[in-house]
């Protein structure tokens, strides 16, 4: 395998990660415009706030991994982002918050960032 042919794996394989990630923010996102929704039940309301918990949390671990090959600084601000959604779904989650939307927009703009 030539060098030029592993850098196009390589380029590809982190397209495909990316367009995974914006996958899951993007079922994230719908999950939680489905809250504002009066029809939502609290079982519903706390998978959808569990979903994105748990794929914030996959981010961050990922970010803190001294393999991962964005800038330090980037990642430091991308993890420091990730914090706050982790503590606001627990805050929505725990009835100390209604805003749900804060956690659209932020999910949205990091995806449409990817």
């Amino acid at each position: 395998m030539t060098f030029e042919a592993y850098e196009t794996v390589v380029e590809d394989s982190g397209y495909e990660a990316r367009g995974r990630e914006r996958q899951a923010l993007s079922l994230g996102i719908d999950r939680l415009e489905q809250l504002q929704n009066e029809h939502h039940s609290r079982e519903d309301q706390v998978q959808s706030l569990l979903y994105v918990r748990r794929l914030w949390t996959i981010f961050i671990e990922d970010l803190a991994h001294p393999e991962n090959g964005l800038p330090e600084q980037l990642r430091a601000d991308i993890i420091s982002i990730g914090l706050w959604v982790v503590k606001e779904a627990d805050r929505l989650r725990e009835e100390r918050s209604n805003d749900v939307m804060q956690l659209v927009e932020i999910n949205r703009m990091i995806r449409d960032a990817l």
